[in-house]
Parts: structure tokens; sequence; C-alpha cells
């Protein structure tokens, strides 16, 4: 339900941002079912994906005017720990998530940290930004730096519709790789092949695995892309070709799935996991949006008052790419 809160005040190092459009995910989801580790403060509600315009900022903060057009990195971390001194941000030993930790942005204001903002060009709308954050910054992470996904490799992206699927079938093509997806829709294939996609399979009318076999003449693939989890990891493993690697960023479809561990050794694969990004990647991945090489994929936006409906929607995994609300 929608309800009138009091405007937050930014504190030190923090900004007052005026949210314009916020993307969802099914993080949001998750969180609003519940997650047994997690304690949120109440009333809490959701939203990662943030882009508007700053109001107000706190005590310390430089290099950010009131009015500035921006988007919001979601990763919040402590950056004194060993993994920020690092650089490895989203490994930090205090790593949160706006929206899942902390309040989000599925209001008119949040408050966020000054250090996590990014001026966005005029050209760069709010809506299309709020849709291309976590998804493009979580994909591009799994598959350029944890992956390395390199030239002239196959690729295989399961459930292809979803975000961080959608962003992977481009971020896959602007590595030079050809990219194999499956979906049960074939509406989603022909919109994944529009993306760039080579080839797809409707794993509800056939054996996938076998598919990506013969499509890759039974050598297999380098490099698979699963957030699918329980359903796929078995035949995940099996279309990898020696040496391959399976990267994953989540488990959809339950956390326990069955592993083949000769095939792991004999074939020398390697299991990846993957988790949002550092905030250099969080700049890099932006920097192919503002440069026109990767676009946002919005299926459809929704006012506040209509956020139910686009979570009900979000659960029937109707949408093929981002469903983006606007505030």
């Amino acid at each position: 339900r929608v309800e009138e809160v009091q405007t937050p005040t930014p504190g030190a190092g923090e900004a007052l941002v005026r949210v314009r459009a916020c993307g969802l995910n099914h993080l949001d989801l998750w969180v609003l079912g519940g997650l047994p580790a997690l304690k949120t403060p109440l009333p809490f509600w959701t939203g990662c994906d943030i882009a508007g315009e700053v109001a107000a900022v706190g005590p310390g903060v430089t290099g950010i005017q009131t009015g500035a057009r921006v988007a919001v990195n979601p990763s919040l971390s402590c950056g004194v720990c060993e993994w920020c001194v690092k650089g490895e941000d989203s490994m930090c030993v205090r790593y949160a998530i706006l929206g899942e930790h902390v309040r989000g942005g599925l209001a008119e204001s949040v408050t966020v940290p000054a250090a996590n903002l990014l001026p966005l060009p005029a050209h760069v709308g709010f809506e299309e930004a709020a849709a291309f954050i976590l998804v493009n910054m979580t994909a591009w992470r799994m598959l350029v730096t944890q992956a390395a996904l390199r030239p002239a490799e196959d690729l295989l992206v399961l459930g292809v519709g979803g975000g961080v699927s959608s962003a992977a079938v481009q971020i896959g093509k602007l590595c030079g790789a050809r990219v194999f997806v499956t979906s049960s829709s074939d509406d989603k294939l022909r919109r994944a092949k529009a993306l760039g996609a080579d080839e797809g399979v409707n794993y509800t009318q056939g054996d996938w695995t076998k598919a990506v076999r013969d499509w890759t003449g039974k050598r297999g693939v380098d490099v698979v892309l699963d957030n699918v989890g329980a359903a796929t990891w078995a035949g995940s493993l099996r279309v990898l070709a020696n040496g391959g690697r399976l990267v994953t960023c989540g488990s959809t479809s339950g956390p326990v799935g069955e592993t083949n561990i000769p095939i792991v050794f004999w074939r020398q694969l390697r299991i990846i996991g993957s988790t949002m990004s550092n905030r250099r990647e969080f700049r890099d991945v932006m920097g192919q949006l503002f440069a026109g090489r990767l676009k946002a994929v919005v299926d459809r936006t929704f006012p506040m008052v209509d956020t139910a409906a686009a979570l009900t929607l979000l659960q029937k995994a109707r949408q093929f790419g981002k469903l983006v609300i606007t505030v």
C-alpha cells in the first residue's frame, strides 16, 4: 500500500535523492516474502534501482549540486575492511543493498551515501537508468570479471526474459561471444534474438541440454550464466566444454542443485559465484549505457500507485526485461 511518511534528512556524507524512477527486481519479491536472516526496520519499502535528482546534501558532502540528475549505486559497504581496501566492496564484511537491508527507492525520496551517486548525462532518461542499474552491474561482473568471457567463446544464458539474463545477452555480444539462450516462451526467444542472441531453445518443447550440445557440435559452451539454480544446475554442468565456467548469482528455482563431481574434475570445470559488482565495475557498465553500447530493456512502466500490480506481473514472470515504477 502507499502511505505518507516523513521525508528523511540526509546525514553526514549523505544526499537526499528525489526519486523519479525505480526499477523492480526479484529481490523485491524475496524481501517482501520474508527472508529468514533479514531483519528490516518497519515500516519498510524495497527498491534497489534508483534514478532521480539530488534534493539536498548532508554535512561534509562536496562535488554534488542540488538538482543534479543521478543514478544510485545500490551497494552499501563500510569502506575500511580488507575487501573494501582491495576494491572488492561487494565482498565487504558489512555489505548491504539498498531496498533489501535498508529502506529503498520505492518512495518519493531516499537518503543514500553521496559516494554512491553517479551523474546522469542529459540524454539518459530516469526510467532508462533505473531499468539498467542492478541487472547490468550484476551481469557485467559475472561475465567480464568473474567468468572472463573472451571473443569467439560460446555463452549460454538460461531463462532469458529476466533482467540479468537480458543484460547478459547484450554484454555477451559486446564481449564478442556467440550467445545461446533458453526460455519457456517463443516470444521471449524472439526478443532475445533482437537483442543479439544467436540461437535459442524453448525448454518446454524438448531437451535444452541436447539442443546446446548440438548447437556447439557436441563440444559444449565455454560459459553458462545460471541464476535459475536447482532446476538447471545439473544440466548447466553437463553442457560445459572442457575448462568451461559456470557463473551464478542466484537460485530462483531453489538453492540446492545436483553436482556431478566427476564431471567437474574430469572436464576441469570452474564454478564461480558472483554478487552485484564493485564500484569500478558499476562505473564501467554505466559508461557503456552512457556511450550507447548497451541499452536498458524496459518491458513497461507503472505509476507508484500501481506498484502492487507490477509486483504481481513480476511474480508471474510475464515480462521481458525490467518493470519500472515512475514517481
